[in-house]
């Protein structure tokens, strides 16, 4: 009988992030499916409490904590040793955890203190004969495979936006405090502060509902043949402000700098997607001045809606690879789109 384990960290506020939510979702689809599986929950952070009543009625049989101010923060040494702890209080054949950074950090090196193996970049799970298969994908998201494993524990780190977040009965849950006393040695690191940009200036948002991604074409020169970046850098900035959008950029327009070329400014290689870059997910997605070729497409895999704005009607997104397609001026249509945005605002 396998005993499925959902590991996860919980937030500053002791609450569960969507991404752990999400997870916990495919732990209790993995467990079903295999039938007479048991589903544990482990949550490690400064707080659990919190986290632990967002899994009511999940049907854990136990729900384990490791928790206290050694464990507020995000470090190698105490991360891993209380995903250690619970995995073995557990007695976990087979691991499910979200792929944030602060546990995709540790886990490979938890898998290889169990005596099992871990897989990433997991997309799907599917039981059947009681028999757990998962999905993954390969080179840059265009080959997928099925993969089985026999060894145990196997542990697995979901990718976010692939399930639908798990939603808690409320109320309140008893959480089982797994004791561990950190030895001096893994109290080195210590994180003095954070540093992060104003929202304003924050341009990748995971979870926003909508992705615009700005080709080179808004770099180069216009009807009048000049070239417009302040004013691209304007109307791509005010778009993300009032859309509350996430940013992404093809391979040539990040390129640029390189290339002693006209850049945007806030455009840096963490923004691009494709075969080379991220590949996000958003339930929307709109393409400006790009022309949809292949490995700039495959960036675009799981986004449920594509729209595009290009005016040239041999560019790929207009061989079926948009929904729909504006052929038009991507700076006139992107002002009317940011003037009513802000009539409604």
């Amino acid at each position: 009988m396998e005993t499925i384990l959902f590991l996860a960290h919980t937030e500053a506020d002791g609450t569960l992030a969507r991404a752990a939510l999400e997870t916990l979702t495919a732990a209790r689809t993995a467990a079903a499916g295999l039938g007479d599986a048991e589903l544990m929950v482990g949550l490690f952070g400064g707080k659990t409490q919190e986290g632990a009543a967002q899994t009511q009625g999940a049907g854990a049989k136990r729900i384990l904590g490791v928790t206290g101010a050694d464990f507020s923060q995000p470090r190698y040494a105490s991360d891993a040793a209380a995903a250690e702890a619970l995995c073995r209080e557990a007695k976990a054949s087979i691991v499910i955890c979200p792929a944030t950074s602060r546990m995709a950090r540790v886990m490979s090196g938890v898998a290889l203190r169990l005596g099992g193996k871990v897989d990433t970049h997991i997309t799907g799970l599917k039981a059947e004969g009681g028999v757990l298969s998962v999905n993954r994908w390969y080179y840059r998201q265009r080959m997928e495979a099925v993969l089985q494993r026999t060894q145990r524990p196997w542990v697995l780190l979901l990718e976010g936006g692939c399930h639908e977040a798990w939603k808690g009965t409320g109320g309140t849950a008893s959480v089982e405090a797994v004791a561990l006393a950190l030895p001096e040695n893994c109290k080195r690191t210590v994180v003095e502060g954070l540093k992060a940009p104003a929202n304003d200036q924050q341009t990748i948002r995971p979870d926003a509902g909508i992705l615009l991604v700005a080709g080179a074409g808004w770099t180069k020169a216009q009807a009048d043949g000049k070239a417009h970046v302040e004013d691209a850098e304007k109307i791509i900035l005010d778009f993300l402000e009032c859309a509350q959008a996430s940013l992404g950029g093809s391979k040539s327009v990040v390129d640029l700098g390189g290339e002693g070329q006209a850049v945007l400014r806030f455009m840096t290689h963490l923004n691009q997607i494709g075969q080379t870059g991220s590949t996000p997910r958003h339930a929307k997605g709109l393409s400006t001045c790009c022309h949809g070729e292949e490995p700039h497409v495959v960036g675009w895999r799981f986004i449920n809606e594509r729209r595009a704005i290009d005016l040239d009607t041999n560019c790929g997104w207009a061989h079926g690879k948009a929904d729909v397609l504006y052929v038009a001026d991507a700076f006139e249509v992107m002002k009317k789109v940011n003037a009513l945005l802000g009539a409604k605002a």
